[in-house]
C-alpha cells in the first residue's frame, strides 16, 4: 500500500509540473498529440522544460535528486538544456536527530559516541541526502570528523529504485528515443552508484587510496591533501577522518586576501586532475566546490584539500591510453587517427566506416580551431565526440562518461579563478610527457621490471609443465600427430616451391631465347 501512494504521488508531482506534456511531445503517434491536446487544455508551459523537471525530482525527495544529478552527467543521453538545469540540483535536506546519530554511532561501533570521543559535537556540520558530518574529538586529543548514514536509508531507497525500475520499463516501451537513452541501464548504474555511497567503509577505502597517491615520497604531496582515515572509529555506516580546515575554493576574494596566488591554484587544480586520471587512473569524480576546500593554514597555503569521496573514478591502462591519444590526435587535428581510435576500442559496431567517423568528427573538432586555446573547453569537445558517437552506435564506457563530467567540474572552477585559464596549454604538455613515457625502450623495461616478478614465479615452472605434459598417455600419440601433420605440410610446401621454381625456370628461358632472337 506505502509503494502505491508513492506512485500517486510521483503521478501527481509530473501532472503539477507538466511533465506529462514533455512525455507526450515526444511520441509519434496521433493518439499521443489527441492525449496531448486533452492536456494542454489549451494551455502551453510557460516554464522550460528542463526547470520543470528539476523543480519536480526536487519536490520527490532526496533519492530523486540524486538520481538527478546522477542523470545531468549523462550528456552522452539527455539534452544539453536538460543536463544543465539538472545539474543544478542540491542536496537540500533537513539534518536528522542528534540523538538519532549517537545511536547509529553506538550500534555502529558498540559504544556511545560520548564515551569513545573526548567530545562529540551534537549539531552536524553539513547534512546531505545520505548521511552527516558531526565533529568529534579524540581522547588522544585528535581533531576528527565523523560522517553518519542516515538512519532508514536502505528501505527507502529500494522502495525508490523499484518505482524507478518500473518507471524506465514503460519509458523504454512508449518513449521513441526510449531504446536509445537506455533508461532502465541509468537505473541499474545509479542502483551501484546509491549503494556504493551506502557503504561509508568503501568511502573510507578510497579516501585512503587517495591519500597514498599525494602522500610522501610521491612528489605531489605538495598538490592536494587528503584526511587521514581513523579507521578503529570506521564501520558501513559511519566514517571517521581526520578534520580538514580551509577556505571553500568558491571563495575567490577571501582566498586572495589571504594572500594564495589564485593563478597558480587554477593552474595547480588542472595539475592534479590530469595526474589523477593519467598516472593514477583513480580521481576524485564528485569536485564540485562543495568538496574542494583550500588551506588557509600558513603552513600549508594555497594547497587543495580534496572531502567526500563517495564517488570515485577509476580508469584501466586501455581506458587511459585511448584518452590521451584521442587528446594528442585533436591538437594536432588528425581526426583520422580520432576515428581510428574508436574503431580500434572496439565500441563502434562492425561495418563502420572509418572515413565516415573521421567526417563527423572534423565537423565536431575543426570549428574549435577558429577561437583562442583558452576558450575551448576540453570537456565540451569530450561531450560533443561521444555525442557525435551516438550516431554510430558507439557504446560509451561509464567510466568515460564520469570522467567528461569530472573534466566539466575542473573546467568551471579553474575559470572562476582564472577566466584567462588555458587548460589546453596546461594538459597538452602532460599528456606529451605521458605518451612518452609509454613508449620506447624505457616504458618496455619498465614493463618488463614490472612483470619480472609473475615471471620469476613461471619460469622454473616450465621444465615440469614440459615433462607433466610429455607423460600424459595421450601425449606421444598427440606428438607423433602434429609431426605427421608437419611432415604433410612440409611436403605440400616442397611440392609447390618445385614447381614455382620450374615456372620460373621456364620463364627465364623463354625470356633468354627471345633476347637471343633479337
Amino acid at each position: 500500500m506505502p509503494t502505491l501512494f508513492r506512485l500517486v504521488r510521483i503521478l501527481f508531482v509530473a501532472l503539477r509540473y507538466r511533465l506529462d506534456e514533455l512525455v507526450l511531445s515526444s511520441i509519434k503517434h496521433p493518439l499521443a498529440h489527441g492525449l496531448l491536446r486533452v492536456v494542454r487544455m489549451g494551455r502551453t508551459p510557460r516554464t522550460p522544460r528542463g526547470v520543470r523537471l528539476r523543480l519536480a525530482l526536487e519536490s520527490l525527495g532526496p533519492i530523486f535528486v540524486k538520481f538527478g544529478q546522477v542523470l545531468s552527467t549523462r550528456r552522452d543521453l539527455i539534452p544539453p538544456d536538460v543536463a544543465q538545469e539538472l545539474a543544478l540540483l542540491q542536496d537540500r535536506v533537513p539534518p536528522f536527530p542528534s540523538d538519532q546519530a549517537a545511536r547509529c554511532v553506538q550500534d555502529a561501533l558498540g559504544e556511545s559516541p560520548h564515551t569513545l570521543f573526548k567530545s562529540f559535537d551534537a549539531d552536524p556540520i553539513a547534512s546531505a541526502s545520505i548521511a552527516q558530518v558531526h565533529f568529534a574529538v579524540l581522547r588522544d586529543g585528535r581533531e576528527v570528523a565523523v560522517k553518519v548514514l542516515r538512519p532508514g536509508m536502505l528501505n527507502i531507497i529500494e522502495k525508490d529504485l523499484g518505482l524507478m525500475r518500473m518507471l524506465a520499463g514503460v519509458v523504454e516501451r512508449v518513449a521513441p528515443d526510449g531504446r536509445r537513452l537506455k533508461p532502465r541501464e541509468v537505473v541499474a548504474e545509479f542502483d551501484r552508484y546509491l549503494h556504493d555511497e551506502l557503504d561509508l567503509i568503501r568511502e573510507a577505502s578510497n579516501c585512503s587510496q587517495l591519500r597514498r597517491n599525494f602522500g610522501p615520497g610521491t612528489g605531489r604531496a605538495s598538490l592536494l591533501m587528503v584526511p587521514e582515515v581513523v579507521w578503529e572509529y570506521c564501520a558501513t555506516t559511519v566514517f571517521t577522518m581526520e578534520r580538514m580546515r580551509g577556505v571553500p575554493i568558491s571563495h575567490v576574494e577571501r582566498l586572495r586576501a589571504l594572500g594564495v596566488d589564485i593563478k597558480g591554484l587554477a593552474r595547480t587544480g588542472v595539475e592534479i586532475f590530469f595526474t589523477q586520471v593519467f598516472t593514477d587512473g583513480f580521481f576524485h569524480a564528485d569536485m564540485h566546490p562543495g568538496n574542494i576546500f583550500v588551506s588557509d593554514a600558513p603552513e600549508t597555503l594555497g594547497r587543495y584539500i580534496a572531502l567526500d569521496f563517495g564517488i570515485m573514478g577509476s580508469l584501466s591502462e586501455f581506458d587511459k591510453n585511448y584518452l590521451a591519444q584521442n587528446f594528442l590526435a585533436f591538437f594536432h587535428r588528425d581526426y583520422r587517427r580520432v576515428a581510428h581510435l574508436h574503431l580500434e576500442s572496439g565500441w563502434v559496431p562492425e561495418g563502420t566506416r572509418e572515413e565516415e567517423l573521421e567526417g563527423a568528427v572534423r565537423a565536431v573538432c575543426e570549428p574549435y580551431f577558429d577561437r583562442p586555446l583558452s576558450e575551448i573547453s576540453l570537456g565540451q569537445v569530450l561531450l560533443r565526440l561521444f555525442q557525435t558517437s551516438r550516431r554510430f552506435n558507439v557504446e560509451i564506457q561509464p567510466q568515460l562518461v564520469l570522467l567528461q563530467k569530472t573534466l566539466l567540474n575542473v573546467e568551471g572552477m579553474g575559470r572562476e579563478l582564472d577566466p584567462g585559464l588555458d587548460l589546453w596549454e596546461t594538459a597538452k604538455p602532460y599528456l606529451e610527457k605521458w605518451m612518452h613515457q609509454r613508449v620506447g625502450f624505457a616504458a618496455l623495461r619498465r614493463r618488463l621490471a614490472k612483470e619480472s616478478e609473475q615471471w620469476a614465479q613461471i619460469l622454473p615452472q616450465i621444465p615440469r609443465l614440459v615433462h607433466t605434459n610429455l607423460m600424459r598417455p595421450d601425449s606421444q600419440a598427440r606428438l607423433y600427430a602434429e609431426v605427421r601433420q608437419m611432415r604433410r605440410e612440409q611436403r605440400q610446401t616442397n611440392r609447390l616451391m618445385t614447381v614455382l621454381v620450374a615456372v620460373m625456370a621456364v620463364a627465364v628461358g623463354v625470356a633468354l631465347w627471345a633476347l637471343t632472337r633479337h
